[in-house]
């Protein structure tokens, strides 16, 4: 076991770079709402309208950069969900080459307005290590109890 392998022992954080963009008022970097959440929180950089049948793209005032190697993911977060406001694109993803706002699309299932304010707590990030891949042309040996997809395993 290596030194960052031991119990209690944490390797240095990864770098993220992110600036802060115009969109509005002062936006919090994102954060971990507790020492032991797995991701960071990102936040509304404006008051938005979720309406039941329309996707929102709402600005978070923010653009960031991966460090070589990596990704950026974009998850919900469960305590919107339990509300009906669901992130469309679950998970998303924040390519190290993209250098734009990082918005987040919402959608709203309940009838009504639900309107997310600027601060809110909208969607949660995390980073990924991205494994170089080559893909291979060949026959794929199905599983014959594993063909089905979608359910094929039981409830």
């Amino acid at each position: 076991m290596g030194a960052t392998d031991s119990p209690g022992m944490t390797a240095a954080p990864a770098r993220i770079v992110v600036e802060r963009i115009g969109t509005g008022g002062p936006v919090e970097l994102p954060r971990r709402a507790t020492d032991g959440s797995a991701c960071f929180d990102l936040r509304a950089a404006a008051t938005v309208r979720l309406e039941r049948g329309r996707v929102d793209l709402v600005p978070t005032g923010l653009r960031m950069t991966a460090p070589p190697g990596t990704f950026i993911e974009v998850r919900p977060r469960s305590g919107l969900s339990t509300r009906g406001v669901l992130l469309v694109n679950a998970p998303g993803t924040i390519d190290r080459d993209y250098a734009g706002e990082v918005k987040v699309p919402l959608t709203y299932l309940f009838d009504g307005v639900y309107e997310v304010r600027a601060g809110d707590r909208i969607a949660q990030i995390r980073l990924v290590m991205d494994h170089p891949a080559a893909f291979e042309e060949a026959v794929v040996v199905a599983v014959p109890s594993r063909t089905g997809g979608f359910g094929s395993t039981g409830r």
